[in-house]
């Protein structure tokens, strides 16, 4: 695609985007009724708001769910920290639960924009960012342009590009120019990353490592924990994560085949929880009885499966095992992130197709701290395996550890080459007059 062929796709995307703006009503109450917007916030949605401006400077975050907002979330502590203001926006319910509960009024937090022009135009003349962040892949046109024509620097931290992904911007190499080249920097993940954003036509094109690395553990209520670990004794558990569709059923059968010769808890946490009354049906249909944590249900000695249907409480699933199967990596493709198991002392088991995470697995295996599975059968061997062998599980949980040790670095990586577009705004914001201790110079009552 030539370049003039390029700007009219992209004019033509501004006008389809214009012309169906009015009908979207209908398609954002489908998504609030199942659960995926929030009716009461449905105008953000449209770049409308009721919180006022903040004085001074602002960054805007942007994150598109769980794993994205729980990167970017240290990354946001250091621009607050000199006194910045934020706005966050994400694009799912769970991704909006975690900003409140990782951040709470530190930022202000917003339902992205859809990418039209009178939604986006409408966000960037109420908030007038002075700069804009995005987190690793999404790259909206209308949004891009946008911020472009006003001049606003946008940087992509924790930039990474799909197999997927790089092969469609591949075959249409003039739309790719015509909107990263209104990036003012791109850091990416990887070498591999950078390489791909390079050929696409960014510039200047930095690598950082893997942001998820510099966050903390996904948190617990330690007295949750406790009272958990009780119910469950001494009973030998493992657990399935971020699981999708199809994967539920794997590890419903790795629990039947198992629990002869271990008498073991399966935690099944999956990547949805609206799927949960679904796969419910599915585990009690084979005969396993169910303990859903939403309903406050106890493990009692005859449960086979923990449901984790829950937002917010990967850390206390993790601390009740040393073994875990992460999703998304033999049914739905593309990985989930290995990182925060490692993180909590766990050996972890996947699926091969993990092409978004393809540098944290890729360390993980050369240090022993994961291990490939090519299907349920496999999979049934591999925790058999562990739960039979105490020093296996330490060695893998070894492996995690050093892994992370290796690949910390991120964050500070990312903070130095974002300092030009920072430091400006921390010099604004330190000459603006200090609040009193009763807040009088906040507006909307929160920065």
């Amino acid at each position: 695609m030539s370049r003039g062929w390029a700007r009219a796709a992209l004019v033509g995307y501004r006008w389809f985007g214009a012309g169906i703006y009015p009908l979207l009503g209908p398609y954002l109450a489908i998504r609030a009724a199942k659960g995926k917007e929030e009716r009461s916030r449905r105008q953000e949605r449209y770049g409308r708001s009721d919180i006022e401006r903040p004085v001074g400077p602002l960054v805007w975050f942007h994150a598109a769910s769980v794993g994205e907002t729980n990167a970017v979330v240290p990354l946001i502590n250091e621009v607050r920290r000199r006194g910045i203001s934020v706005v966050l926006t994400t694009g799912t319910v769970t991704s909006a639960r975690v900003a409140q509960e990782r951040l709470g009024d530190n930022v202000i937090h917003q339902y992205v924009p859809l990418d039209l022009k009178p939604a986006i135009s409408r966000f960037l003349d109420h908030w007038m960012p002075d700069l804009a962040i995005i987190a690793e892949s999404e790259i909206w046109p209308m949004t891009i342009l946008e911020l472009g024509a006003r001049r606003t620097p946008q940087v992509l931290v924790n930039g990474r590009l799909s197999d997927r992904s790089f092969a469609r911007w591949s075959k249409r190499p003039g739309l790719a120019d015509a909107l990263f080249e209104n990036l003012s920097h791109v850091i990416a993940q990887s070498d591999l990353d950078a390489e791909r954003f390079l050929s696409l036509g960014a510039r200047p094109v930095t690598v950082s490592g893997n942001l998820k690395v510099d966050t903390t553990a996904p948190p617990w209520d330690g007295d949750e924990l406790a009272r958990l670990q009780e119910q469950v004794g001494d009973r030998p558990t493992w657990a399935a994560i971020s699981t999708y569709e199809g994967e539920d059923e794997i590890a419903a059968a790795v629990h039947r085949a198992l629990k002869p010769r271990h008498k073991l808890l399966t935690i099944l946490v999956p990547r949805h929880p609206d799927r949960a009354d679904t796969i419910e049906a599915m585990l009690t249909g084979n005969g396993l009885k169910v303990a859903r944590r939403s309903r406050g249900e106890p493990v009692i000695p005859e449960t086979d499966v923990y449901l984790g249907d829950t937002i917010g409480e990967m850390g206390l699933y993790l601390n009740l095992t040393e073994i875990v199967f992460v999703g998304k990596s033999l049914k739905g493709g593309g990985g989930q992130n290995p990182l925060e198991p490692a993180m909590l002392g766990c050996a972890v088991l996947s699926g091969s197709n993990v092409e978004n995470f393809r540098e944290a697995y890729a360390r993980l295996l050369k240090n022993g701290g994961a291990r490939f599975v090519r299907d349920g059968e496999m999979l049934a061997k591999g925790v058999h395996y562990l739960l039979s062998n105490p020093q296996a599980r330490r060695t893998m949980a070894d492996g995690g550890e050093k892994t992370l040790y290796d690949m910390r670095g991120a964050l500070k990586s990312t903070v130095r080459a974002l300092e030009p577009y920072i430091n400006p705004l921390t010099v604004k914001a330190r000459l603006l007059p200090r609040e009193n201790e009763n807040g009088e110079n906040r507006k909307g009552g929160q920065w």
